[in-house]
């Protein structure tokens, strides 16, 4: 069994869904996962998220890691199952989102 650093989880996973929100394709699938693990009440706020961080009139970014990173956290220590499926999807999307950037450039 892995030992997981849940704070650590939910700054990576929210890095990920901003950073992820600039491949539409890919986001797409990442929140449909999310919906999957988590329910769909975390599924539409992400959707929120990204519609925030693709179309911002200023630099949303940082606010909205901030956000997920608390949201995270605080899902990670009420729901403590939810910590291996978060941990599996941030490690596979973050390896497609790096691929799809190495792609792209």
């Amino acid at each position: 069994m892995q030992v997981v650093h849940h704070p650590r989880l939910a700054w990576d996973t929210a890095r990920l869904f901003v950073a992820a929100a600039d491949d539409a394709e890919l986001f797409a699938w990442l929140a449909h996962q999310v919906g999957e693990i988590l329910g769909p009440a975390y599924e539409q706020e992400l959707r929120d998220t990204g519609a925030r961080v693709s179309y911002p009139a200023e630099d949303r970014s940082p606010v909205e890691a901030g956000i997920w990173r608390v949201r995270l956290e605080d899902l990670l220590r009420a729901r403590p199952e939810a910590v291996e499926p978060l941990r599996s999807l941030t490690v596979t999307a973050s390896g497609l989102l790096r691929d799809r950037q190495r792609l792209a450039s």
